[in-house]
């Protein structure tokens, strides 16, 4: 059974233009299907749970909205062994679908995802999701982009009630909201020493942490690749972080960061890993896929592998 959660709102509204061209699409079509629009934020959630609580063993379960829908999506989801997944990227960033390699036309989306649904329940492509607990949470979130503390936390975090980010959704230009907000931040945040470990194995401390940011996706941000090698299918997060770089210097490290050149920089790192545990001596703002979370002096980042079942 085909059931789609809409988010009408997600880019300033364009959302539910393209909606009403994937309602008419399907009504040529002829398919049956079940529609849900989200009415408040969260609302994805709860209706991600009611919908995969049913008796249903194979579940398409299509959301049409942005990154943030999709994370509220997956946080609701009961039983992820029933549940194929599918989205059609109607938000400002659409990391998500940029990492899965999404590209065409909504009608052209959507005709991949139908005939990948049609042809039955073991149809799909798997791939990893994170996971993120921290001090004080009553339940670890779960995230398909990214996770992280720090600089881009702080962006993100401010881009959600932003209406800067409004006003540039409205002229196609909504990608350079982070961007922006990124270089407005970065002068003012406060830096933290980190102590980190991978994946159990001894300790790294790193002073004047700026950001770390916990990848299965290889960008976030409406694009910036933090990790140029991570691959959403390996069973691993790829770690990138900033520490120690005056903000001078980093401020003059943004293009290259933008251009996948940062790799080789000093005060930049990128590990590979199952899971990645962090101690702050300070508290520094936690996001997960772009949602802010929580302020934290400890947190866990891990991997699940292929616990994600595709329609592509």
């Amino acid at each position: 059974m085909l059931y789609f959660i809409v988010n009408k709102s997600s880019r300033t509204g364009k959302s539910a233009r393209i909606w009403k061209d994937v309602l008419s699409l399907l009504q040529e079509k002829k398919k049956d299907y079940r529609a849900f629009v989200t009415e408040y934020e969260g609302h994805a959630k709860v209706l991600a749970e009611t919908i995969t609580g049913s008796a249903d063993d194979d579940i398409c379960l299509i959301v049409v909205g942005g990154d943030g829908t999709v994370n509220e999506v997956l946080n609701g989801i009961k039983d992820f062994g029933n549940v194929r997944f599918g989205v059609i990227p109607t938000g400002s960033g659409n990391d998500f679908a940029r990492g899965l390699g999404m590209k065409g036309t909504t009608e052209e989306i959507l005709n991949r995802i139908l005939s990948r649904a049609e042809e039955g329940k073991e149809a799909y492509e798997p791939i990893d999701i994170g996971k993120v607990s921290y001090n004080g949470c009553d339940k670890p979130r779960l995230f398909s982009i990214s996770a992280g503390v720090g600089l881009d936390a702080i962006v993100c975090k401010k881009a959600l009630h932003s209406r800067l980010k409004q006003i540039l959704n409205k002229i196609g230009l909504g990608k350079l909201t982070y961007l922006i907000l990124t270089v407005q931040t970065l002068f003012r945040m406060k830096t933290v020493d980190v102590s980190a470990r991978y994946d159990g194995k001894g300790t790294k401390n790193q002073k004047q942490m700026i950001f770390l940011a916990a990848m299965n996706f290889r960008a976030e941000g409406g694009g910036v690749p933090m990790a140029p090698h991570a691959n959403a299918q390996d069973g691993k997060l790829s770690v990138c972080a900033a520490y120690g770089i005056p903000k001078w210097r980093t401020f003059l490290y943004l293009p290259v960061l933008v251009a996948a050149k940062h790799e080789n920089l000093r005060g930049f790192s990128i590990t590979d890993c199952r899971v990645c545990t962090l101690r702050l001596k300070e508290p520094m703002v936690l996001h997960a896929d772009g949602e802010y979370c929580a302020e934290v002096t400890e947190v866990t980042f891990s991997c699940l592998p292929g616990r994600l079942r595709i329609l592509k």
